[in-house]
């Protein structure tokens, strides 16, 4: 119970090292996004690199610190400087200016991202399926093996389901049918070219 209380006395072992397929695909990444990156255009680098400027705790002090002193000095709060900016309006149009050119340089890196991002976004989409078709021959390879055997269990009765290929372009036509009604989506049979699939 003591030991309970105190927790683990020593560390969990670290893993010995990575599988060779994950280094593989960890390097295939890298390389596709430094690709990527090479292929990108000046100024979609001049924009990131902005954007990424703009980000930063640096452009907040530096405004902090070029704002606050035009307003004291504008205020008459600092000797020996004259004022030539009373009414704020050069810094209400500078700042103006500034904001619509740094939102123009951060659309331009979101859609840069955006766009990475739906690439990603279709590769995922493509490796589930590609790994849910691969479980269902799985699925049906056991089943005949166990029928073969003359094993049966719990689950014999959603195997018609399991064994079945999913239609992606089923799916997505129930998922916006239901957006459009504002209801859930109904399940339907779908039939595709070399046998019968589940929504």
């Amino acid at each position: 119970m003591d030991e309970l209380r105190r927790g683990p006395t020593t560390p969990p072992p670290h893993p010995p090292g990575m599988s060779s397929v994950l280094e593989r695909n960890i390097a295939a990444l890298s390389r596709r996004r430094e690709q990527e990156d090479r292929r990108a255009t000046l100024q979609e680098k001049a924009a990131e690199a902005i954007t990424r400027f703009t980000g930063s705790m640096l452009f907040v002090y530096l405004h902090l610190a070029l704002f606050g002193f035009w307003i004291l000095a504008n205020l008459g709060w600092v000797p020996g400087v004259p004022r030539w900016d009373e009414s704020f309006v050069i810094l209400a149009m500078w700042a103006s200016v500034e904001a619509i050119f740094l939102s123009t340089f951060v659309l331009i890196s979101q859609n840069r991202m955006q766009a990475a991002a739906d690439k990603r976004a279709d590769l995922d989409l493509q490796i589930s399926l590609l790994a849910e078709h691969e479980v269902t021959k799985l699925v049906t390879l056991v089943k005949a093996m166990a029928d073969q055997m003359g094993v049966t269990t719990e689950i014999d009765g959603e195997l018609p389901e399991i064994t079945r290929n999913v239609a992606p372009e089923a799916v997505l036509d129930e998922i916006e049918a239901a957006s459009r009604n504002g209801d859930s989506p109904r399940e339907r049979e779908v039939s595709e070219p070399g046998g019968a699939s589940r929504w």
